[in-house]
């Protein structure tokens, strides 16, 4: 019987074995296919148990707007938040969590063409291990520690401005802090200090050594209402979590970004029940109303919002539900535009 195709001669035997090496080594490297190892030659890869630097970039108009985590911390919200008998562990369960809360510590670094500024520079050392990695991610995001030419303070709890000072100096040498004139008072104030109750002592010290060698430097300013604080970058008052506590508001070629520092900390919590206040409220009926006048403006002009306690990197919008609110995070995008 003659076949239909000729046997391949010794030669094209050879080319045809070598061809077949090439596809598996094409196909290996792809990861479409795997080369056997000897099993001497195997060993596990150690776990590294690390994150990827903690920074988010999008584009506002011209405004070049780059989240930043501090870091997480695990905050016990069944103690420290003020609510009806178990709507925490309602929310928590609801939304997959757990207490201690991981809860994200965020700021904002935006650079509008002409200024850098930075709004809040997290914990610091004041807030334990987990946080104080803000000053590693400006760098890691392109930017230096001394490149900052503002610093826009939402208001002076530890957690927000731990970052400005190390050991007594700067962080950010060339940088002004700018904060409300109502919370400088109150935070910054030794005869307030000193009348606080002792678990809150911490709080004012924190403040006093984190701003105090900005004071000395000269590089300290205070404002008393609403008003653009630089080119682009307007401050809101938003008082009741602290005496001075304020929103900014970004605004660049007709985009908006609403920066809204501790009007909320607990998600799975308070966008359902806004009326939920939290142990760290100055005053909490105050700041309960505050949160619901600003989150009623955000949702009617649906402003891109960012948050310092939300889930990093904390941008999105808010959507009116009911008697509350529902958050619509932002889309992930690769690309910077």
């Amino acid at each position: 019987m003659t076949p239909s195709t000729p046997f391949p001669t010794p030669s094209r035997r050879r080319q045809m074995a070598l061809g077949r090496l090439a596809v598996a080594a094409a196909l290996a490297l792809s990861g479409l296919a795997t080369v056997t190892v000897p099993e001497s030659a195997q060993a596990a890869a150690p776990q590294l148990k690390t994150q990827a630097p903690g920074w988010y970039r999008l584009m506002l108009g011209s405004f070049e707007v780059t989240s930043l985590s501090d870091g997480t911390v695990g905050l016990p919200v069944d103690q420290i938040l003020h609510a009806p008998a178990g709507r925490v562990a309602q929310g928590l369960k609801q939304n997959f969590q757990q207490t201690p809360l991981e809860t994200s510590v965020n700021a904002w670094l935006i650079n509008t063409g002409s200024r850098l500024v930075l709004v809040d520079t997290g914990a610091g050392t004041l807030f334990g291990p987990t946080l104080g990695k803000l000053a590693a991610q400006i760098r890691a995001a392109g930017y230096q520690p001394e490149q900052i030419d503002d610093i826009l303070i939402t208001h002076m709890h530890p957690d927000h401005v731990g970052g400005l000072a190390a050991e007594g100096q700067r962080v950010f040498p060339n940088a002004t802090v700018h904060a409300d004139k109502a919370d400088a008072d109150f935070w910054l104030s030794e005869d307030k200090a000193e009348a606080a109750p002792k678990e809150t002592k911490s709080f004012f010290q924190g403040a006093q050594a984190s701003l105090t060698p900005y004071v000395k430097a000269g590089r300290f300013a205070t404002f008393e209402r609403d008003g653009e604080i630089v080119p682009g970058i307007r401050a809101s008052q938003a008082h009741g979590h602290t005496p001075g506590h304020s929103v900014y508001v970004v605004e660049s070629d007709g985009k908006r970004l609403v920066l809204i520092g501790d009007l909320i900390h607990v998600a799975s919590v308070q966008l359902a029940s806004p009326e939920v206040t939290i142990a760290f409220d100055g005053d909490e009926a105050q700041a309960a109303k505050t949160r619901a006048r600003v989150f009623a403006e955000l949702a009617k002009d649906g402003s891109l919002v960012a948050v310092s306690h939300f889930n990093f990197p904390g941008v999105g919008r808010l959507r009116q539900a009911g008697k509350g609110w529902q958050w619509v995070p932002l889309d992930y995008n690769s690309q910077v535009r």
